[in-house]
């Protein structure tokens, strides 16, 4: 029998929320990582296992496939919903101490900018794999991200930008937190940048994909902790 948190890590990365969901038409009427989540925990699975080898497991094939561009954005959400169900399950473990988040991730649309696609799938899938996101918006100056910094000194900080008008903002608002934080790890990313733009404006990471932005997440955690 195929293992409680390899059906949990498939049905994230099918997107199969629920039972009731029809949603992927070949498990319709499977249980899905709401039922699954459930029952790990009443087999006793550790909380942090049904995070890591379930949820995150399958946020992360899902993630290389969107990267490969083998799925698309609507699969990704499919998946951001499964694995969000699952997470209610588990969230208060995460209040109690139970299970540790490995870090925090401040992100934002830069100022001037509206859209959020981008940013939101970054947000989703760096949170099925443990970060805890703390969401500025759009449209975000300078000011927001500081404000945030202060709350959360130890964050590192994600900017996206859609518009080239407003990668000459993205470019004043990292200089302003690398004055303020010198310490601070950000990544930008967004259609219109690449390597050297993010170079250029004295940005850490730029990333072109949300699972290239955990896999760098991940060493960097890693490495601070060692």
């Amino acid at each position: 029998m195929e293992n409680i948190l390899e059906q949990i890590a498939n049905c994230v990365d099918k997107g199969k929320i629920n039972r009731s969901v029809p949603y992927p038409p070949e498990m319709k009427g499977q249980p899905g990582v709401d039922e699954l989540t459930l029952q790990a925990l009443e087999l006793n699975f550790p909380p942090s296992e049904i995070l890591s080898k379930g949820l995150i497991a399958g946020m992360e094939r899902i993630g290389t496939k969107f990267r490969e561009n083998r799925v698309f954005v609507p699969q990704v959400l499919m998946s951001a919903k499964a694995m969000n169900c699952g997470m209610m399950h588990l969230k208060k473990f995460f209040v109690d101490g139970t299970v540790a988040h490995k870090g925090k991730l401040i992100i934002g649309t830069v100022e001037g900018d509206l859209h959020d696609i981008g940013k939101n799938l970054v947000s989703m899938i760096a949170e099925g794999n443990g970060y805890e996101i703390i969401d500025l918006g759009v449209d975000v100056p300078a000011t927001k991200f500081i404000e945030a910094l202060q709350d959360h000194p130890s964050a590192f900080v994600g900017m996206s930008a859609l518009l080239t008008t407003t990668m000459a903002n993205m470019a004043v608002i990292n200089q302003t937190i690398k004055q303020a934080f010198p310490e601070v790890i950000t990544f930008v990313g967004g259609a219109p940048l690449n390597r050297e733009f993010a170079q250029k404006i004295g940005a850490d990471h730029y990333t072109d994909g949300p699972q290239e932005m955990v896999e760098i997440l991940d060493k960097l955690t890693i490495n601070n902790a060692s």
